[in-house]
């Protein structure tokens, strides 16, 4: 069974999915925080590849891709830095990034690294449903690598039962059209999650951007089977002398622990 089936299976509601960016703060973090949000509490880590142009990140997310990139991160050095991965790294991991550098680096190649090392799946933004359905889909079953497609509330009923039946892991619904770090939980978003419960979906939800605190991730909790926070944990780790002592904080004062 596929890790983030096993997870859904033993834990139905607030599940923490963690945001990091590869290469940050430093080029030789990614292991180091990747354990301490597997330490301190996160059922999944969603690692971002940094990318010059990330169209769906705010300006928190933006800038720790712009670091990394200067620290001299790639997908090539991130798959070297993933290798023993397994070794220490039981939780769920899923790549986060665009479609423009995967193609680069060839989208075959990627899956087949990504499964190499251990990730579970893949959230690709700017892949459209067409190409998935005509050309990239196939490949990435082949390499046994989930792949999670967002909703948002102006999704039509139609295309969100479509993407359901298209992602495998979960359904990530966008709290508001717009970009991460950018919102706060209120009550058009409960509305729409009740709306989306509605539909009788096969995989879960988690629920992403603008998720930040306690009170913001207990909330969404209670109408998806979790959250995604991303822009705060990476201001958690902006001026970070220790990284573990800093996600400790963090992510107590998320789960309450």
């Amino acid at each position: 069974m596929k890790r983030l089936e096993t997870l859904f299976r033993s834990k139905q509601q607030n599940v923490l999915n963690v945001y990091c960016t590869a290469g940050y703060p430093r080029l030789d973090s990614t292991l180091e925080v990747m354990k301490a949000l597997q330490e301190n509490g996160a059922d999944i880590i969603e690692l971002g590849m940094p990318y010059s142009d990330p169209l769906a990140d705010g300006p928190v997310i933006q800038e720790s891709s712009a670091i990394a990139l200067s620290n001299g991160m790639t997908i090539k050095k991130l798959f070297e830095q993933l290798k023993d991965l397994r070794k220490e790294i039981h939780v769920p991991v899923i790549l986060m990034g665009y479609m423009n550098p995967v193609i680069q680096y060839g989208f075959e190649k990627f899956c087949a690294d990504a499964a190499d090392v251990g990730i579970d799946g893949l959230i690709l933004p700017d892949l459209p449903e067409h190409e998935f359905e005509t050309e990239y889909g196939a490949i990435i079953k082949k390499y046994n690598l989930d792949f999670i497609f967002l909703i948002t509330p102006e999704t039509a009923e139609e295309r969100i039962k479509k993407l359901d039946k298209l992602s495998s892991g979960f359904l990530y619904a966008v709290s508001s059209s717009s970009t991460t770090g950018s919102n706060t939980v209120n009550d058009a978003l409960e509305s729409y999650l009740q709306w989306v419960n509605s539909l009788s979906l096969q995989n879960p939800i988690l629920v992403g951007f603008g998720i930040k605190d306690k009170a913001s991730f207990d909330r969404v909790c209670k109408l998806a089977n979790g959250a995604i926070i991303g822009s705060a944990y990476i201001k958690a780790l902006e001026n970070s002398r220790d990284v573990n002592a800093s996600t400790k904080v963090f992510l107590s004062s998320v789960l309450g622990a």
